[in-house]
């Protein structure tokens, strides 16, 4: 070696482990192209190249997506040395002429400097083994991470930047038909870039060829070539993820009791304003046999006994906006005293698998209700499942209602008369319609008469007010440019009661909207630090807006929910739901916001979320309650809600299917630390 390369390499040992080996990576070239799905539907594609000298690899990835008429891209550059050591790499969201900056690396010397969107710079040592990573890592930089994996050996995980470490645990092979011939997959799950883990597949050369990966939004991604696979790699996802249901089952679900006795606690039923004290619970196969006074109830010998003296015992709380899209909601949920969710909207072969689990199986989660999404035609529409002709919407009607599900929901493309086409179609089998008013309708009122039994969304549902404009007329300060007169509310309060319609109004995700630029969520969401760091980037940070925006956001926030607590005292139901802004807690904010900005006490938001919805879903005579004779779903808190709606927060435990839970190891088996911060 001479003394220029001598030099070279003294350099490059403090970056690559410098070795006088020839890399296979030397010299080389490839690109490729990764389709885009989400709810399998193409919204999308990313092009990567990969080039390298003889000393530097450099891996360029441009990703376009136009999801529901919403364009966006991001370009990512990744530098390597030829022994797949990292050196730089930066990844930035394209948008209008701008860049936004998502995160950035450099190395200098022995020194890693890191910064990420909502971060300051980061330096820290530079590490032996470390790939940087972020949850929303692109398909032609997440191929290089498994390539960087496996040369590490044998290792079971490597660290990443900016926190964290990645694991690949190897499932088996799988044998897939491209262009008539089989082709032998790798399966791999892998831990540590998002929220609960990703399936990947392999090819043989260990080059990325699919990604299903969910962080509360299912997504897939298939290189081009492999994609009439996709089926197989929507129904690994589901295996994989039911798997990891099992696990979860295994380590947290503990010895069934044919018999429970909860005694000693302060019980508030759901139904009447008042806490009955010292009272005993008896629970016989799941359901509830006795309530009374603690000195008065026999417990019977057999029976599990669990001392609540001096805790609240709830009802099972109901988040009736959720979007389930990873197992990893089961503990979560259970952990904040949710006992039943509805999902409003999901991939049908998960949601269905997700479900049965839970019911027919007894896998560790929440009973859910499933209702089946469709949307019209065009780019804007959502998802695959679409109803674009009369036939189609009998066709959709048809199968959520041979898989099981509850509802109809209708999503934005649909079109005026296909509405009341599978409004008739739904309500001939039984099955109710919900969802957001569409475009082409554009009113409230006449979303209602052709046929909607509930509506999302508080902006949709509020604009029932003004009979003469359109919904989309309105604007985001709707309720503060516009004058609402007591007229204006009696009318629409008369409407909504005359067709019985159920309000889903999500008014927690209306207060997380009204966040400034930078600020993080636990401005409002005291319990966002809690989250697992994958979930920073989509959940715990949001995009915000400026601070004079933002001002009046929160203005027509609180006006809107001044008039949906005059719905509620009129009779109109209203049902708690998040739209999963937060795992878990969000329904705490949601139920607070309904007492602070709504003029409602603590029972009416209890109420909210449980006897209401069960009561809007037909389950009243099963839950919703704590009533001898139903299904005992309880939340159990250390403090009084009725005293101060903020209580709510203290859930300690969870009854529900006949199963006992402590909270803490359900919120550490969902990746959330047990305690705040």
């Amino acid at each position: 070696m001479n003394l220029k390369n001598l030099l070279k390499c003294t350099f490059l040992v403090l970056l690559s482990a410098c070795s006088s080996e020839t890399s296979e990576w030397q010299n080389f070239n490839d690109e490729g192209v990764f389709l885009v799905y989400r709810r399998q539907s193409q919204i999308g594609k990313e092009s990567y190249s990969i080039t390298s000298t003889k000393d530097t690899i450099t891996v360029t990835s441009i990703q376009g997506e136009n999801e529901r008429g919403r364009i966006s891209g991001v370009e990512s550059k990744l530098f390597l040395t030829t022994h797949l050591e990292p050196l730089s790499y930066f990844s930035r969201r394209i948008s209008n002429n701008d860049t936004t900056n998502i995160i950035k690396m450099e190395i200098q010397g022995d020194k890693v400097s890191v910064w990420e969107k909502h971060f300051d710079v980061v330096v820290s040592d530079r590490k032996d083994a470390f790939f940087l990573v972020n949850s929303n890592i692109p398909a032609g930089i997440e191929m290089m991470l498994y390539h960087y994996y496996f040369k590490q050996h044998n290792a079971s995980s490597i660290p990443t930047l900016p926190r964290g470490e990645v694991s690949l645990t190897h499932k088996g092979e799988d044998i897939v038909k491209i262009k008539g011939e089989d082709v032998a997959l790798d399966r791999y799950v892998v831990e540590g870039i998002n929220w609960g883990g990703r399936t990947i597949w392999l090819d043989k050369s260990k080059n990325l060829v699919a990604v299903v990966k969910a962080n509360t939004q299912i997504r897939e991604l298939i290189k081009e070539g492999y994609e009439e696979a996709k089926s197989l790699f929507i129904k690994g996802n589901v295996e994989e993820q039911m798997a990891q249901l099992t696990d979860y089952t295994t380590a947290l679900k503990g010895e069934e009791s044919e018999i429970t006795a909860l005694v000693g606690g302060n019980v508030v039923d759901g139904v009447q304003d008042d806490v009955k004290k010292n009272m005993t619970i008896i629970i016989e196969n799941g359901k509830i046999k006795q309530i009374g006074s603690s000195p008065e109830i026999t417990i019977p010998e057999n029976a599990k006994v669990i001392d609540v003296s001096g805790k609240t015992l709830i009802p099972g709380m109901w988040d009736m906006h959720a979007h389930s899209n990873q197992v990893q909601w089961a503990p979560a949920y259970l952990a904040g005293g949710v006992t039943t969710i509805r999902d409003n909207g999901n991939e049908l072969e998960f949601a269905t698998a997700f479900r049965d689990a839970i019911a027919k199986d007894g896998a560790t989660g929440p009973d859910i209700l499933l209702a089946g999404m469709t949307d019209g035609p065009g780019i804007k529409g959502n998802g695959i499942i679409r109803a674009r002709s009369a036939e189609e919407a009998k066709e959709v009607v048809k199968l959520y209602h041979d898989n099981g599900y509850e509802q109809i929901k209708i999503y934005t493309s649909i079109e005026p008369e296909i509405l009341k086409v599978l409004a008739e179609e739904a309500h001939k089998v039984g099955m109710t319609v919900t969802g957001h008013v569409p475009a082409l309708v554009d009113d409230a009122r006449v979303a209602v008469e052709s046929g909607m039994d509930m509506l999302s969304h508080y902006n949709r549902i509020l604009a029932a007010l003004f009979t003469d404009k359109k919904v989309s007329d309105l604007g985001p300060f709707f309720m503060v440019d516009n004058e609402v007169t007591d007229e204006m509310v009696n009318d629409a309060i008369a409407f909504y009661l005359k067709h019985g319609t159920v309000l889903d109004v999500t008014l927690g995700l209306g207060v997380v909207r009204t966040l400034p630029k930078g600020q993080v969520m636990e401005t409002i969401e005291p319990d966002a630090g809690r989250m697992a760091y994958e979930l920073f980037e989509s959940k715990r940070f949001r995009a915000g807006t400026g601070e004079k925006r933002a001002k009046k956001l929160k203005q027509n926030i609180i006006k809107s929910a001044e008039v949906i607590g005059k719905f509620y005292k009129a009779g109109i139901p209203v049902v708690a739901g998040t739209d999963n802004f937060a795992p878990g807690f969000g329904l705490f904010l949601e139920m607070e916001s309904y007492v602070k900005y709504g003029n409602l006490t603590p029972l009416d938001a209890i109420k909210m979320a449980t006897i209401i919805p069960a009561r809007a879903m037909g389950y009243d005579d099963v839950t919703g309650s704590i009533e001898v004779g139903k299904q005992a779903d309880i939340a159990i808190l250390d403090e009084n809600p009725l005293e101060n709606i903020d209580n709510i927060r203290t859930v300690s435990s969870v009854l529900t299917n006949g199963n006992y839970y402590e909270s803490e190891p359900l919120w550490i088996a969902a990746d959330f630390k047990p305690t705040r911060d």
